[in-house]
């Protein structure tokens, strides 16, 4: 077993890491323990598993770094498993995963799997991996603007202020894009793979990650108001039926010109260029859920 980690988590989830693999050792499970070193890192050190026959790589991390680890197995008959160490692991909820370390221990060691089909962001140039969700607009703003430090003192404290915080600075500039070749436009958008969105948080109802295809939610109405209304109804599991949110079906998204750059994240991480599309995976992978 291969585990890939980011040291940059820091010793709280270090020491989280090793009490996973404490426990692991303890049942005679062979462990080994790859740090990254750079962005992309886990991409090459997953693909390179895979290549040598890797059997199970296990991504010990928040969304972001399961969405890299799952880029570089993508194709292959390598399985993935997930210590989930992030703010929100949006993912690990979507598959109703353990957060214990005698849970996690279990899971792994257990391997039973079911299928994710992660979703690809096309951007210039290069594409981008994701297992949960694309966000474009409002929410890039707020994943961009959040600074780590803050994120690693009060958590998910530090999206709820940024998001009060760009709901006055942020200008909302329309968002157009094509769904299966219809045109829309929207304030902000979050093409999903999965249910929820920033923890155990509902957002769109009708997805299914083991499948191709996406939920795409449009919300609809820009400015400071609308923005908040969407925050309160998010926790309430009511932000799917707010006025001017609508969540539709999709298998292609393209993001159309006259767009300018707006601000884009991909499973809480921000990107670099705003994506011209989102296709689905070439080929779904096994997710170990135990």
């Amino acid at each position: 077993m291969l585990v890939i980690f980011n040291p940059v988590a820091g010793r709280r989830r270090a020491g989280a890491l090793w009490r996973v693999l404490d426990l692991l050792v303890e049942t005679g499970v062979k462990i080994e323990v790859a740090e990254t070193q750079h962005a992309g890192h886990a991409r090459l050190l997953a693909h390179q598993a895979a290549v040598g026959g890797a059997r199970l790589v296990v991504a010990a991390g928040g969304d972001g770094t399961v969405a890299e680890v799952a880029s570089g197995l993508i194709g292959s008959e390598t399985a993935l498993g997930i210590v989930p160490l992030g703010t929100a692991n949006v993912l690990a909820k979507e598959y109703g995963l353990s957060t214990t370390p005698s849970g996690i221990a279990n899971t792994l060691a257990y391997k039973r799997c079911k299928r994710l089909w992660p979703g690809v962001a096309q951007l210039p140039g290069q594409s981008h991996v994701f297992v949960q969700m694309l966000g474009l607009g409002f929410d890039g703003a707020v994943v961009k603007g959040v600074k780590p430090a803050v994120k690693r003192a009060i958590g998910k404290g530090a999206y709820v202020w940024q998001s009060l915080w760009e709901s006055v600075a942020y200008n909302f500039p329309p968002v157009r894009l094509n769904v299966d070749g219809t045109p829309h436009q929207a304030a902000s958008v979050v093409v999903s793979k999965g249910r929820f969105y920033g923890g155990p948080y509902l957002l769109a109802p009708q997805a299914h990650p083991e499948a191709p295809g996406f939920q795409v939610v449009l919300f609809e109405k820009p400015g400071a108001l609308p923005a908040l209304l969407s925050g309160a109804a998010l926790p309430l599991g009511l932000l799917p039926h707010c006025p001017g949110v609508r969540v539709i079906s999709g298998s292609q998204v393209e993001f159309t010109p006259p767009n300018g750059t707006i601000f884009s994240q991909a499973d809480g991480d921000a990107l670099a260029f705003t994506p011209c599309g989102v296709v689905s995976a070439e080929a779904p992978i096994s997710l170990v859920v135990g």
